[in-house]
């Protein structure tokens, strides 16, 4: 009851306490201590998993060096390094700036690997792809407290910010980088041709009629590090000047104007705003209104006229199909007059039409007599 007994085995390491004290390392095997108070405690340690972590780790290094150097890796960082730690040549770790570690010497290989990081360096490809996809938890840490990452997908182009600075664009892919000591962000932008909708403008026409218009743009970047350094929202600068174009366009011109050459008005917005995009790295397609939606009270008026317009226009065919049809039997009636074949044909045709639902006809006095009966001209 009065012996402390304890076992450190082959691959542990203990640390010996008298009240809470440290007093030295234990090395492998069996002890034996006089303690009739509990004053002696050990704290042993599995060097299979070899970060050591402790509340006196600083403490050890600065007091017991020759056995801290004897016992572990002594891994330490500057101000502007960061390394990264290998077991048995497997990325495990990351150490940040100004700190210090201790590993166990012993049955696995430690390697550490310092880096560094006084200027924005990206992470290494291989050292990026391990820490990102690796499924165990600890490395999953490491990513967030160490790396910044994002993939960059294709057909978009990636602007790197640093510390709220934009310093570069990024080409399809994983990009990786050390974060300590800044705040790092990487924006997405689609280089793709795209569609901006402008929907539901209210706009007066030169002649004081309200419409709402619906309009598309398709653009795409060709500059996407200009356009974010020019200003501040791109499409939501875009959509604003296609809104403005939109206005002079619409009121310059009467609702006449508009409805005959709606055209016009997507030249007229497209060259408002063309030029003025390509100078900060932006390429507008086309413009093109899609829907030009009249108030309920104009519909009705503008469907009356087209009414009228119509009816007009059906009543002057009218006339002249008369007209043409009045001159056509004028001029048979003339070939007939000097033509008694052609007077015969006629009265047989005549005969035709009129027998043509008749299923029995009883005739008297020979054919000469029908013709006659049925057929008069009088000359």
């Amino acid at each position: 009851m009065f012996i402390f007994k304890f076992i450190v085995r082959k691959h542990e390491r203990g640390l010996l306490f008298k009240r809470g004290d440290f007093k030295r390392f234990v090395a492998p095997g069996e002890y034996r201590i006089w303690n009739p108070l509990g004053r002696w405690t050990v704290e042993v340690f599995d060097i299979a998993k070899p970060r050591f972590e402790h509340r006196l780790s600083d403490f050890l290094v600065m007091q017991y060096k020759e056995d801290v150097k004897r016992l572990f890796h002594i891994i330490e960082t500057g101000t502007d390094q960061v390394a990264v730690i290998y077991e048995r040549e497997r990325l495990v770790d990351v150490i940040g700036p100004a700190s210090r570690a201790l590993y166990w010497r012993g049955f696995v290989d430690i390697r550490a690997n310092l880096i560094d990081i006084d200027e924005l360096s990206a992470v290494d490809h291989d050292i990026a792809k391990v820490v990102t996809s690796e499924a165990g938890s600890r490395l999953k840490d490491v990513a967030v407290r160490a790396l910044y990452s994002r993939e960059v997908p294709e057909g978009h182009i990636g602007l790197l910010s640093v510390d709220g600075k934009i310093l570069d664009q990024l080409t399809p892919g994983l990009h990786a980088f050390w974060k300590f000591n800044r705040a790092i962000s990487i924006g997405l932008i689609d280089m793709r041709v795209r569609a901006l909708e402008v929907s539901g403008q209210e706009i007066l026409t030169r002649d004081k009629v309200s419409l709402r218009i619906n309009l598309a743009a398709n653009y795409r970047f060709v500059d996407a590090l200009k356009a974010a350094s020019s200003v501040n929202d791109p499409l939501d600068f875009l959509y604003k000047e296609i809104q403005f174009g939109l206005r002079a366009a619409v009121g310059t011109r009467s609702l006449d104007a508009l409805l005959e050459d709606k055209s016009a008005m997507d030249r007229d917005v497209f060259d408002h705003v063309v030029t003025r995009f390509a100078e900060i790295g932006i390429d507008v397609n086309s413009i093109g209104i899609k829907d030009i939606i009249l108030p309920g009270d104009m519909k009705d008026i503008l469907a009356k006229v087209v009414e009228a317009e119509k009816a007009a226009q059906a009543n002057v065919i009218r006339r002249r199909e008369e007209t043409n049809a009045t001159r056509s039997l004028l001029n048979t009636a003339k070939v007939m007059e000097d033509n008694s074949v052609a007077l015969r044909l006629k009265e047989l045709e005549t005969l035709e039409k009129v027998t043509e639902k008749i299923g029995n006809i009883s005739v008297y006095g020979g054919l000469d007599s029908v013709m006659s009966d049925l057929v008069r001209i009088k000359r």
